[in-house]
């Protein structure tokens, strides 16, 4: 399953904080999906130092298309 959270119109810190609470939800299967006009470094240094993998895509419209998921065993 795929957890879309699209915080390109959400204020600071709302789209941290529900990715965090879908980091809580994430199975070993699902991933999140997070989109985003912005590159989210603290976001990122959060997911590096909990093991999380993540890739980050620019779309030609200005929108990066975060996926985060846990990593394979």
């Amino acid at each position: 399953m795929t957890i879309i959270i699209d915080g390109r119109d959400l204020q600071p810190p709302e789209p941290m904080e529900r990715t965090l609470e879908a980091l809580d939800r994430l199975g070993a299967d699902d991933d999140i999906l997070l989109l985003l006009y912005c590159q989210p470094h603290p976001l990122f240094n959060i997911l590096r130092n909990n093991g999380y993998v993540w890739t980050d895509n620019l779309l030609p419209e200005g929108t990066r298309e975060i996926r985060i998921r846990k990593p394979a065993d």
